[in-house]
């Protein structure tokens, strides 16, 4: 597939980014839902890529959560 040579590159500013990062429990976490974002694709398209390249990602990349106690 050629490259556009006329695509122009949006750099996305570091203090946008660090304000999507939370620490919980230790662990600094992104919600798909600003990686979407990020990425200009659906949240639910970016779940499918990763559920279909899941073996590409460390085991403790993704989780989710859900109401059990």
């Amino acid at each position: 597939m050629p490259k556009n040579k006329n695509k122009e590159i949006i750099l996305t500013p570091t203090e946008l980014i660090e304000n999507k990062i939370f620490l919980i429990r230790g662990k600094k976490v992104m919600l798909d839902k600003d990686l979407a974002i990020l990425y200009g694709v659906e949240t639910r398209d970016l779940n499918k890529a990763v559920r279909r390249n899941i073996d590409r990602f460390p085991e403790d990349f993704m989780f989710q959560l859900n109401k059990t106690v």
